[in-house]
Formats: C-alpha cells, sequence, structure tokens
C-alpha cells in the first residue's frame, strides 16, 4: 500500500506518518513535506523518482504526470485498468494526504501583491485531492488534520469502511469547493452581483437547537478574503448557559444599531428589534436611560453595549433579569458581579467600527435574495425641511437620532424618542398608522416634546395627525407618498416640523 504525501499544514504529519510506516504502507512525498519527514527521521520516497523527472518550473509542477495520477484514478475491480498500469510500469497509489497553500492567510494580508496572491493558488493538490475523490471507494483522501489518528486507527484494526471513504471524499471536494469560492473572491474586484456566485461557510459550532427546540440548528462562519476582526465569528462566551440561536439573532440585530452609533450607546433587544435605545457620555446613564424606554419588555431580553462595562453600569444591569449581556469588554470587577447569575450569558464581542457595504443574503424557497447591505454613512445624512417650521437644534439631534434607530425596527416601523432615548416604537404592523399608536402607547405622556421617525412615508395624514394630537413636535421620514402635501399640510396645521430625507429603510 503507497500513500502520497504532499501538505501546506504539517501539524501531525510526522506521527501520522510515522504510524503509516509502521503499519507497512510506504509513503511518496515532495518538496517541503519531503523535507519535513525526512527532518522527522524517516524515510520517505520522492515523486521525482516515481515519475522520472524534477520538478520544474520553482515547483508549480510537481506532480501532474500519468505516474500520479494513473495511480490514484485506475479502478481496482476493472482488470484492464490494472493491466495497463502494469503495461505503463505505474503503480497504484492507494492514500493521498493533501491540505492546500494558505491562499486566503496570504490575500488577507494588508501589503500582499497579487504575484504573491497567485503563487498560493494551488494547482496539483487539487488535482490529486479531485482525484482520489473520485475514486474513494479505492483510494483514501485525507485533507484535514483532525482526521489523522482515527484512520490511523482504522488501518491498524484492518480496513476503513466504505461509508468512511464516502466522507472523506465528501470532505475533500468541500475542501476543494472553498478553496476556489476564495479565489474567486480574490480575483472579483467590481462585480457586485456576478451571473455566478458561491458562498464558502465553515462550521464554527453546534447549537442546542434552533429557534425552537424541535429545531436543529448551527453557526457557521463565512470564509472571506477580506480581514476583518467584527462580526459574530469574534463572539466569545464567558459565562452562563451555552449561547443559543435567538441569542445570536439578537446579538445580530444589535450589531447592525450599533454601527450607526460612535458615542456610548445602549440597545436592549428583544425578538430582534430595539426596545430599549439610548446615547449618553456616561454608559451607566445611558444603559438607565435604554432602560426606561420599555422596562416591561426589556425582561427577558438581551441587552448590548458598544463600550466595556465598567461596574457602576453592571450595578445597574443587575437589577434586572436579562437571558445574555452582550459588550466588548468587562472589567474583572463587572464580570465578577454578573458572574453571579448562573443562568445569565455574558458575552463578549468587538462593536463593528467600520463603514463597509456587504451583501445582505436572505433564503427564499429555492433560492437566495440578494441585494446591498442597508447602510448610509453620516455625510449621506442630508434631510431636507418642508414645513413652514425649522426644527429646533434639540429637536434636529433627536431626528438624526430617530433616524438611525427606525431603520432597524421591522417595519411598518415607527421611533419615538426625545433626548436620544427610545420611547417608543411599532414595529411589522401590515398598516403604519397601527405602529404609530403602538410606538405613542408606549411612550404614553414622555410623547409630548418628542420627534418621531418612520421608516418609510406616510400613506395618509391619518398616523402623523395622531402624532401631533399627542404632543409629537417634528417628524422625520422619507417623502415620496401622493399625498404628501396632505401629510405637510397637518404638520403646518399642528405647528410641527418636518424632514424628508428621500430615502426609505424597510426592514422586512
Amino acid at each position: 500500500m503507497r500513500a502520497l504525501v504532499s501538505v501546506s499544514n504539517k501539524t501531525g504529519l510526522a506521527d501520522f506518518c510515522r504510524g503509516l510506516q509502521e503499519i507497512g504502507i510506504e509513503i511518496l512525498s515532495t518538496g517541503g513535506t519531503k523535507r519535513a519527514l525526512e527532518d522527522a527521521g524517516m524515510k520517505v520516497r520522492g515523486v521525482s523518482e516515481v515519475i522520472g523527472s524534477p520538478e520544474i518550473l520553482d515547483g508549480r509542477v510537481k506532480t501532474l504526470h500519468p505516474a500520479i495520477h494513473g495511480g490514484i484514478l485506475a479502478r481496482r475491480d476493472l482488470p484492464r485498468h490494472m493491466a495497463e498500469l502494469k503495461q505503463q510500469h505505474i503503480e497504484p497509489i492507494d492514500m493521498v494526504v493533501v491540505n492546500l497553500y494558505p491562499f486566503v492567510e496570504t490575500v488577507k494580508r494588508k501589503d500582499v501583491a497579487l504575484g504573491e496572491a497567485l503563487e498560493k493558488i494551488d494547482i496539483g493538490g487539487p488535482s490529486m485531492i479531485r482525484s482520489a475523490a473520485k475514486n474513494y471507494p479505492s483510494v483514501l483522501v485525507v485533507v484535514d488534520p483532525g482526521d489523522y489518528q482515527a484512520i490511523l486507527q482504522k488501518l491498524r484494526q484492518g480496513e476503513v469502511a466504505l461509508e468512511e471513504r464516502r466522507r472523506l471524499a465528501y470532505k475533500a471536494f468541500q475542501h476543494v469547493a472553498m478553496y476556489d469560492t476564495a479565489i474567486a473572491q480574490y480575483l472579483n474586484v467590481d462585480e457586485s452581483f456576478p451571473e455566478q456566485m458561491t458562498i464558502a461557510l465553515q462550521k464554527g459550532y453546534s447549537l442546542r437547537y434552533g429557534e425552537n427546540p424541535h429545531q436543529e440548528a448551527a453557526f457557521y462562519e463565512e470564509q472571506t478574503v477580506e480581514e476583518s476582526n467584527e462580526g459574530l465569528p469574534f463572539l466569545s462566551h464567558l459565562h452562563g448557559p451555552e449561547v443559543s440561536f435567538n441569542n445570536l439573532l439578537d446579538a445580530n440585530a444589535a450589531l447592525s444599531i450599533l454601527r450607526n452609533f460612535a458615542d456610548p450607546t445602549v440597545v436592549v433587544i428583544k425578538h430582534g428589534n430595539p426596545c430599549g435605545l439610548a446615547s449618553h457620555e456616561c454608559l451607566a446613564e445611558a444603559y438607565r436611560r435604554a432602560l426606561s424606554g420599555d422596562p416591561v419588555a426589556a425582561f427577558g431580553g438581551v441587552v448590548v453595549l458598544n463600550l466595556p462595562v465598567d461596574l457602576a453600569t453592571a450595578r445597574e444591569i443587575n437589577e434586572t433579569h436579562y437571558d445574555a449581556v452582550i459588550a466588548p469588554e468587562y472589567v474583572p470587577e463587572a464580570l465578577e458581579l454578573l458572574g453571579r447569575k448562573k443562568k445569565l450569558r455574558l458575552v463578549s464581542l468587538p462593536m463593528p467600527r467600520s463603514e463597509k457595504r456587504r451583501l445582505d443574503l436572505r433564503c427564499v424557497t429555492g433560492g437566495f435574495l440578494v441585494q446591498a447591505s442597508d447602510f448610509f454613512s453620516d455625510a449621506e445624512f442630508q434631510p431636507e425641511v418642508v414645513t413652514d417650521r425649522q426644527p429646533t437644534e434639540e429637536e434636529r439631534s433627536d431626528l438624526a437620532f430617530a433616524w438611525k434607530v427606525v431603520k432597524d425596527i421591522k417595519s411598518n416601523a415607527i421611533a419615538i424618542v426625545r433626548d436620544k432615548v427610545l420611547l417608543g416604537m411599532g414595529a411589522g404592523q401590515p398598516s403604519r398608522v397601527v405602529s404609530v399608536e403602538l410606538a405613542l402607547a408606549r411612550a404614553g405622556d414622555r410623547a409630548r416634546g418628542s420627534v418621531l421617525a418612520s421608516d418609510a412615508f406616510f400613506p395618509f395624514a391619518d398616523g402623523p395627525e395622531l402624532a401631533a394630537k399627542a404632543g409629537v413636535t417634528a417628524f422625520i421620514q422619507p417623502g415620496g407618498s401622493v399625498r404628501d402635501k396632505e401629510v405637510v399640510a397637518i404638520a403646518n396645521r399642528y405647528g410641527i416640523a418636518m424632514m424628508f430625507t428621500g430615502r426609505r429603510h424597510f426592514k422586512h
């Protein structure tokens, strides 16, 4: 039995190959892998010796030869294949142990040159992997060092079952697919919506269940060629029960919101919507104000902060029952205090700071809907006053805050804000006027002197009139309705300032 070994990741390789030799398997190898095994005290046969020619083109061509691929691809159950090997003086290769050049790790470096990136595109490796995986009933293909010991144990016991060989072949083709996807991503410099697109996902960890206990679930990290230290892949579980599927959904909703705020900001998320949100120069005060928005709904929710949790803020958080607390960091005293609650999940997660526009993918029956992410910079926010009265400076500040808030509430979305505090919101209603009613009911008397943001235009004047009667003094909305004149007239009648942004923010 012969094994061809050519790997970039040499983790565990020497022990594995030593084990193969102990059970009588001959090892063929190339270049750096051959040198590494020889340095470990093993005698291995070079591929150049087998094919009768040296490596050429700086190692670009080492294994692309009939003596290699013929030995891998020959079907052992076809006598004519075996006879042809004998006629061509080709020996069968029964195991291929290959993993690929570190392309992703290379191109993520900011200073990498195109020439260096192209040199990390493996050619011989994927060819050998695909050949072995195609012929898996006869050839073992191993691409993951994590499989070494299990395979070695099975070989010592006598044979690797066909079902296991098929699993290894599946893993091998997926390994190459991930690799090719990364290369395609790197070379695609200007097409946001190409004719063909693949998505590469690496399993991060299994979850106890999904949205409901009868649904299996796992978290998968998207493989990209861009350097990043943001997002759910960088979540660290510090304390409490394991993080759930719904926790991750809420964390993602919070990240989308907090990306818009540079000031100390706290958001309380419940079922994907913010039920409390506030900014203030003091983090503990920002938390108190966020909680005041809807302390009833906050119970059992997820509180997310864009700054490290200090002791004063931890003391405030400790007074309410939450499912999870998420922040970039915790001072030791805050972690110790909050950690006394055994069922409270404490999570560290870097807050997003970049202004990258990424693709937003939504799974639908039979495919995906793909769109650019709904992101806007402060420079793009240029609303126009359309009423007789101009908003005051305080109103302008709150309107800008409310516009950032309403963008991430489920449509039809209404947000009522005062002093950079979310006082009430309406979400997910088929009727916009009902969303206004819900937001006003939650805000109560606090609506007097507040501002209101709507994620899309008002189709009728009834919603703005309800808000005006409740004491709202300024509106911000996209505009664009055929009844805009009626809506503006209502605002003017009540002496309310109104701004149009020209941009809608539906979130279904």
